[in-house]
């Protein structure tokens, strides 16, 4: 154990040792070819020295991703209502005592809040209680159906990053076979599964912090359309009370 631990002790101070003499080799390369490479073939270069097969399961995860992220933000855009203007159109039919005419109102508009608000005009006969109950009862199913498919976007932001270190333990790997191979320890040898490693675990946690910040938008907007369906719901038992709506 002692004897593996002072071997990657050396492996260590070697890679970094290569992998600074190989960013310096980079940076300047970088520099000197700046206006003749584009960012996107600097990123399609490093996608490939990074090891086409970790880096393919990491870009299938930022897919896959993006994909959850934008079907959630598509359809979260469509069901925001505004719910004051709502409540304001379904008010005017209630003050001339037209509740078939409310209820229509609250079905012919999308969006969660609307739903929420037409069974709870459907449970009218029942009194306040039986609306808020129904409304309650409603706008939890209404809420599970706004977090369909966070649980999928929340696997990826972990599974990217996981990859990228599985990357980084395979050129780790790699770096000391090739040590084995040559009995050599020089920078030279150790340098191309030490940047196999890096590249790995950057585009990784890359792809990870770019779908935490389509999630963190996500829960925001549903905690947003969550908050203005509560008030619609309690303005509704109100309006319905002030309207002698409840018999």
């Amino acid at each position: 154990m002692r004897k593996f631990l002072l071997l990657f002790g050396v492996f260590f101070v070697a890679a970094l040792m290569g992998a600074t003499e190989l960013v310096a080799q980079d940076a300047a390369t970088t520099a000197a070819d700046a206006s003749s490479v584009g960012g996107f073939q600097l990123l399609k270069k490093y996608f490939i020295e990074g090891d086409w097969r970790f880096m393919s399961l990491v870009l299938v995860a930022l897919i896959l991703g993006l994909a959850f992220c934008i079907e959630r933000i598509l359809t979260l855009n469509i069901a925001t209502t505004n719910t004051d203007k709502l409540l304001a159109n379904i008010e005017d039919k209630l003050a001339s005592g037209d509740l078939e005419g409310a209820k229509e109102v609250a079905k012919s508009t999308p969006g969660p809040a609307a739903s929420v608000l037409f069974e709870g005009l459907r449970s009218s006969p029942g009194g306040p209680d039986a609306v808020e109950k129904s409304m309650i009862s409603y706008g939890s199913v209404q809420m599970g159906l706004l977090e369909k498919g966070l649980p999928w976007i929340a696997l990826f932001i972990a599974l990217a990053p996981m990859l990228g270190f599985l990357g980084t333990v395979i050129g780790m790997i790699q770096a000391f076979d090739k040590i084995e191979a040559a009995g050599d320890l020089s920078p030279s040898v150790v340098a191309g599964g030490i940047k196999v490693a890096l590249l790995t675990t950057v585009f990784g946690l890359v792809v990870a912090m770019i779908l935490q910040i389509f999630y963190n938008y996500i829960v925001s907007k549903i905690d947003s359309i969550t908050n203005k369906m509560e008030d619609a719901s309690i303005g509704l038992v109100d309006v319905m009370a002030r309207h002698n709506i409840f018999k």
